[in-house]
């Protein structure tokens, strides 16, 4: 069989399967038809896991989602980028504004904003003549940055106490909000662009046994440190009590026994899965295997070298396959 590498992801469903004469296994022999049926390749297929690695499940009626908020950083982190910029913004913009308005409230209430001109008068912060100048000063001092043109003095005992708990508290909200961004920042889901799996899968003969076989490859030179790799069947099934299973998952039998699936993925490496009495495919036939509604995931999982963070990277064969 030939394999090719270096192509990009086939994104056209349509694309024609080229047909070839492999060896079944006993129990899923038949007669083959010289042509498989376009009707599948035709037909838009509602998938489990897009191409692209994401996916495509929605979750609707979901009940008790004040669960998301005991984890209030995961849900933040888990938000797309424009709602996490915003909600980053609003943060810091509210108790800027929150505290401007106590500085201001307190000056009011000392009677400073009668004082202004009064050199005799002690006001709580110097310099301070409108609810301006306060949320400046609220800016200044959550931010540290300390111009020196406003300032508290010791007179005020209120503002002293305020100044305590705005320092506190707007060292709390720079470490969540900051670290939140840093984690979104550092996730590794953008490293899945960087493998690649074979445009095709191909089912043909390998060492005297009927295989399953794809190639997956890195094209960055930091590499993924300890990858495994693994293979979902996902096909709907009716048990024997009569019970319907419309997304049952299978393992695909990679190399788990002999440590095949741990990879050195420095070079594209062929991934194979011998249909043997244990596959999930001993019992459908070539001609059968066009017409079955199934999808076949592959998940590689691994560290980044750069990072030091686990990634897992989802890939999508069926419609790719080859005999």
């Amino acid at each position: 069989y030939t394999l090719a590498w270096g192509d990009s992801m086939d994104q056209d469903v349509e694309s024609p399967v080229a047909i070839h004469q492999p060896k079944l296994p006993k129990q899923a022999r038949d007669d083959l038809p010289r042509h498989i049926s376009r009707d599948r390749t035709k037909r838009k297929i509602q998938r489990y896991v897009r191409k692209d690695g994401k996916c495509n499940v929605h979750h609707g009626n979901v009940r008790e989602t004040y669960r998301y908020l005991t984890d209030i950083f995961t849900t933040l982190v888990d938000l797309k980028w424009r709602f996490n910029l915003l909600i980053f913004v609003m943060v810091y913009t509210v108790t800027w504004l929150f505290f401007g308005m106590i500085w201001w409230l307190i000056a009011y209430i000392r009677g400073d904003m009668d004082h202004i001109e009064d050199p005799s008068w002690t006001p709580c912060v110097t310099n301070l003549n409108g609810f301006v100048s306060a949320f400046l000063f609220s800016i200044e001092t959550e931010t540290t940055i300390g111009y020196g043109y406003r300032v508290i003095t010791d007179k005020c005992p209120e503002g002293i106490i305020l100044l305590l708990i705005q320092s506190v508290l707007g060292s709390i909200v720079n470490a969540f909000m900051v670290g939140c961004m840093f984690v979104k920042i550092s996730q590794p889901k953008k490293r899945a662009e960087t493998l690649v799996f074979s445009t095709h899968a191909v089912i043909s003969m390998r060492d005297g046994k009927l295989c399953l076989m794809f190639r997956v490859g890195d094209l960055r030179n930091s590499h993924i440190v300890e990858a495994s790799i693994r293979a979902k069947l996902i096909k709907s099934k009716q048990t024997s009590e009569g019970e319907f299973i419309p997304l049952n998952q299978t393992d695909i039998n990679v190399g788990y026994y002999t440590g095949d699936d741990r990879l050195f993925l420095v070079s594209p490496l062929i991934i194979s899965h011998e249909i043997n009495q244990q596959s999930p495919f001993w019992e459908i036939s070539k001609a059968q295997l066009p017409k079955e509604e199934l999808e076949i995931v592959v998940i590689l999982e691994g560290m980044v070298e750069a990072t030091g963070k686990m990634c897992s990277i989802l890939g999508w064969l069926w419609d790719r396959c080859s005999f």
